[in-house]
């Protein structure tokens, strides 16, 4: 069964290039760049995983991960958060992420991490 990914990032061209590459790798993409929107986003079309920026504008990964982790029906979403801020990994973990990356990252490494965060939660 193909995994279905929300990619959440303000950032089109970051955007652009994770869907291309992760639908090479076999995976059916959702993307959004209003991070307005993400929240309900998930509940409609219940994605397998999320993968979503720390730093967006109006609302940041860490509030909309927060949400995720308190309602009982997304508590076990997996995400990994994305960022080039320094402290960005101990905000994602504090926010309950389940994986981090550094922004840039290596997209072997990202496709991995999506790949082994998708079999333990599975």
């Amino acid at each position: 069964m193909v995994k279905k990914l929300l990619i959440c990032d303000d950032d089109q061209d970051i955007v652009e290039m994770l869907e291309l590459i992760l639908e090479g790798n076999g995976f059916e993409i959702i993307t959004e760049t209003d991070s307005k929107k993400v929240y309900g986003l998930i509940l409609d079309l219940v994605p397998d995983a999320l993968l979503m920026d720390l730093w967006m504008p109006v609302i940041n990964g860490d509030e909309i991960l927060r949400r995720l982790r308190e309602n009982i029906s997304t508590s076990k979403l997996p995400v990994i958060i994305m960022s080039a801020a320094q402290d960005g990994e101990s905000i994602a973990q504090d926010a309950g992420a389940d994986e981090f990356i550094s922004k840039p990252f290596d997209v072997d490494e990202l496709i991995a991490m999506v790949h082994q965060m998708l079999r333990r939660s599975s």
